[in-house]
Formats: C-alpha cells, structure tokens, sequence
C-alpha cells in the first residue's frame, strides 16, 4: 500500500456502508494509513489497514468513541434523500451536531461535512453557483444540509474546528439522465475531491466547495477558498450527452422540488395520510 503524501494518518469515516463510502474504500482511503470505519450496518470485509467501529450518530458518547485518536473525520453518515422530518431530525440533525461536538471535545482537527447540491435546488436552472449565494433547499433533506453547514460555519468560527462541506452533486458511476449532465460527480472524482479536502491546511476555517465533475454544462463552480484545496476534476458528462436528452425542468433540483417528493407532504384538500 503507498500512502499519499499530505493526506492523514488516521482517518474516520462514518456511514462507512454507503454508496460514496464503499467507493473511497477502493480509492482514496488504501491511500491512508489507518482508517476507522463507522456505521450501523456491516461494511463488509476489512483490508488491514482499516478497523470497524459502530456508532450510532445520536449517542455522543459511541461518536466520541468513534472519532477518539484520529486527525480527521469523513462525515458520511445519516439518512441520503428527501423523507419526512421524523426519519430527517435524527440522523441529519442531532447526528451531525454529535459529529461536530465529538470532534471538538477529542480535539479532532479536521471534518470533511458532506453537505448536499439539494441544499441549493430551487436556485434556477442555468444560474451558476459557487458555494457563497443563498441557501434554496428543494426539501427537508436539503434543509438539514443547511443546518449541517450552519453548524460547521459555527464550530469553525468559534471553536477553530477546520470543516470541509462538500455539496456533493449526482454520485453516479455513469451519468443516466439529462440532469446529469450539470450535476454528475464521478467516482474518480469524487476520490480526487475527498483527497483533497483530508489535504486542508490548519487554519483553513470553513470552506464550501461544490461536488462536481469537470462538466461541460456545470451549473456549479468553485469560489477562490474552495478553488485552493487543490481539487482538479478530470471527468465530463459530455461524454455521454448523445444518450441523455436535455434538462428541461425550471430550478437545478428538477424532480426534487415538486411538491409531492418524498412523500412527506400533501396538498390541501387531500385527505389521504403521507
């Protein structure tokens, strides 16, 4: 195993089970020294430089544990698309709160926050967006995105925690709808981005950087701090755009915003339950 010069030594990534986890672990994180991984689920096999330890993200005391003796944390963990507010307030709320406190109490320097390009989508399609323009969430997963960030702006400004959020766009292997085309975040990419997000130096505060591959159609770029994290994207949904079609939707969420997404909310008049 080479390890990567800048990155490190120890690193925790929590909902390690996840879609964007599983693909870092075959990427970016045998780059690493050691790494703890962290989720409710089983992970599957571990390598030898990788350890297991479950934690559930609304018990402080088990994410203690978990982030205990590491110099980072990836924050993956909580649920990952739109739901009603009991299934959201759990997990993205107090969750990434126990996230951030656990990391501040064991002195854990850096949080690379996945943060979410739902955080933005009633923005209108077309817009070009870099990470300082108002917050337009297109649900209550975007919504709690929002607090995520709040509170990493928080525990940067106040506590000297140094946080990374990443909104990250459409983690797909491959782009498969017109949307894609401004919005996918390959998974070569995505290592790359992760990688240079564990390289921040200290003092770097807290730095929103969209999640996005080097499209040609991007609705998304990078502000100057962002921008000198270094990451440098190498994939275009281009490439695939003869098979997709094009976005047609008015705001960049598309189906997201439409009022009956997630299922957790009805129109007036409706009698039927959510």
């Amino acid at each position: 195993m080479t390890i990567m010069t800048g990155l490190p030594e120890s690193v925790l990534v929590t909902g390690a089970a996840g879609n964007i986890g599983q693909v870092l672990r075959r990427t970016l994180l045998p780059k690493i020294a050691r790494v703890r991984l962290s989720d409710l689920r089983d992970v599957g096999p571990l390598a030898a430089h990788e350890e297991f330890v479950p934690a559930d993200l609304l018990d402080l005391d088990q994410v203690r544990a978990a982030v205990r003796g590491t110099e980072a944390v990836i924050h993956l963990g909580g649920v990952s698309d739109e739901a009603g507010f009991d299934a959201i307030k759990g997990p993205n709320l107090e969750g990434v709160y126990n996230v951030f406190e656990a990391c501040r109490r064991e002195g854990v320097r850096l949080v690379v926050n996945t943060s979410s390009n739902r955080i933005t989508g009633f923005h209108p399609a077309g817009t070009t967006l870099d990470g300082e323009e108002a917050v337009r969430p297109d649900g209550l997963y975007g919504a709690a995105k929002a607090f995520g960030e709040a509170l990493a702006s928080l525990y940067a400004d106040r506590f000297g925690l140094d946080v990374i959020s990443v909104r990250v766009g459409s983690f797909e292997e491959r782009p498969t709808e017109p949307r894609h085309l401004h919005t996918w975040l390959s998974h070569d990419d995505a290592a790359r981005l992760y990688g240079a997000c564990l390289t921040a130096p200290p003092g770097s505060g807290h730095v929103v950087v969209y999640g996005v591959s080097r499209n040609t159609r991007s609705w998304w770029t990078q502000n100057a701090a962002a921008s000198a994290l270094g990451y440098r994207p190498a994939d275009d949904a281009e490439d695939f755009a003869a098979e997709l079609g094009a976005f047609t939707e008015p705001h960049q969420g598309g189906r997201y915003t439409r009022y009956e997404y997630g299922g957790w909310a009805t129109r007036p008049g409706d009698t039927r339950e959510p």
